[in-house]
């Protein structure tokens, strides 16, 4: 491809990487703006640390399971159709969510979110990898340049619920949303062209999906509730013993299927399994983190709402810088190199984590708070690349949807795993957070072994698949 030809190209996409980009915006601000309002959400509706985080993983937990499904739907009747009703859907839920009269409806609601972010997020990729017709160079910064708007809302997520819990009260970081998805509306209309659908019709896999949803939510379950509960309860026993016996059916329901959920056969091409596997310790240690930091920080040390989002500012920057970084290293040298480098950089943050205590100043917090989303934002762009490098096109929103699956698996096992690690008083707090964070370390420990020794570089543009055809939408 010519300079001329490239420079065109790219200001074709970006029409398209903004409208994408709001999809991922809002599935992201929701995963991290509710942290903060917790203990108002606590102290209004009567929760407690396991209430809220069923109130976390409502969302997470339908996003991951639902998402192989919708990247599906998204091959099967088009991307740019699936993203728009997500979006919509999204906007109704959130206004559920703003409504809420008790926990429970607003746990519902928040599983209602989690539904359409599962929409969202493989449709959204797959119009970009659409629309990068296969080089690899324009889909490594348009995805660069992607994930920074999603990481964006991350980092923006505890500033803005600050903001809106102090001045408008904890609704208000739902109903934020609806302007949002309005906005990403009418710019998919208006930039996004009608996506191509492959000729390959894909079912969908109600079996491995049922079983899919029961695995995840008994161990789930199972995780938040033997610390209020007990191990030995029956409600423990029982949800553990779901997710297991779930989960071996879940297999071998795909080893038998004709059109499986989960195409086992996406786990043999090269980088696939070990990018899922790193994706999914990412995903797990941060959101693991940010929930019980979220708690330290208001519980423990007695911070505001609006002081708890104004602590975690400074990861709204070095998301940006990182995420605009990793597309133009990731194109020039590969994947591996970016994914190496930001987890070790994640770990660094992790080990200053595990030193917090009860009374330490917030200037210590700062070299966690600026490294730990550095390292993510280096290393989330380069690894959803391999992805998206690894299948032909006609695959790409299945693969993405794999992906993603797994890294809000891991999102929702960390947040019941972390949240058990801490209880209800201050110190209970501190030391769960020692423990969290070199659990943390220890994990993305693996994550880097497992880029350096696993992931190939790739080069140049792949060769599109010829024989699959093609309609549009």
């Amino acid at each position: 491809m010519t300079s001329a030809t490239l420079d065109k190209t790219d200001v074709r996409m970006g029409p398209i990487i903004a409208a994408t980009s709001f999809g991922f915006v809002v599935t992201q601000l929701d995963v991290t703006i509710v942290n903060v309002a917790l203990p108002r959400i606590a102290s209004d509706l009567s929760v407690h640390v396991a209430g809220l985080q069923w109130v976390v993983d409502a969302y997470t937990l339908p996003f991951a399971v639902l998402m192989l499904s919708a990247g599906v739907l998204g091959d099967r009747f088009g991307s740019r159709r699936a993203y728009l009703i997500g979006l919509t859907i999204f906007a109704a839920a959130s206004l559920a969510c703003g409504v809420a009269p008790n926990v429970s409806t607003l746990i519902a609601a928040r599983a209602a979110q989690g539904a359409a972010a599962a929409l969202l997020i493989p449709s959204s990729l797959a119009l970009l990898n659409h629309a990068a017709a296969g080089d690899h160079s324009l889909r490594a910064r348009a995805v660069g340049l992607w994930t920074a708007g999603g990481s964006v809302a991350i980092a923006a997520g505890p500033v803005t619920a600050g903001l809106l819990v102090a001045t408008m009260g904890w609704r208000s970081i739902f109903l934020i949303n609806l302007p949002l998805c309005a906005v990403g509306i009418a710019l998919t209309l208006r930039s996004v062209p009608a996506t191509i659908r492959t000729d390959a019709v894909h079912h969908l896999d109600p079996l491995g999906q049922f079983l899919a949803i029961a695995s995840l939510t008994g161990l789930t379950c199972s995780v938040i509730e033997f610390r209020p509960l007990g191990f030995s309860h029956p409600l423990v026993i029982a949800a553990a013993a779901v997710a297991i016996a779930a989960g071996i059916a879940f297999y071998f329901a795909e080893t038998k299927s004709s059109e499986p959920m989960l195409p086992l056969g996406l786990f043999h091409r090269p980088n696939f399994s070990p990018a899922v596997i790193f994706g999914t310790i990412m995903n797990l240690t941060f959101y693991g983190m940010i929930f019980v930091l979220s708690l330290y920080l208001q519980q423990a040390r007695g911070y505001s709402a609006l002081g708890t989002g104004l602590a975690y500012l400074p990861m709204m920057i070095t998301f940006i810088g990182s995420n605009v970084a990793s597309g133009l290293v990731a194109s020039r040298t590969g994947p591996r190199l970016p994914m190496i480098l930001g987890a070790i950089i994640m770990l660094a943050g992790f080990a200053m984590l595990s030193r917090l205590g009860p009374a330490t100043p917030y200037v210590a917090m700062l070299f966690p708070f600026i490294v730990i989303p550095s390292g993510m934002g280096f290393a989330v762009p380069a690894m959803t690349a391999t992805i998206l490098s690894s299948v032909d096109r006609s695959r790409s929103g299945t693969a993405s949807a794999v992906l993603n699956a797994a890294r809000q698996t891991g999102g929702a096992i960390g947040v019941a795993i972390f949240g058990a690690l801490v209880g209800n008083t201050p110190a209970q707090i501190v030391s769960g957070l020692g423990m969290a964070a070199l659990t943390s370390v220890g994990l993305i420990l693996i994550a880097t072994l497992v880029a350096w020794k696993r992931i190939r570089r790739i080069q140049g543009r792949e060769p599109i698949d010829e024989t699959v055809g093609f309609q549009m939408e």
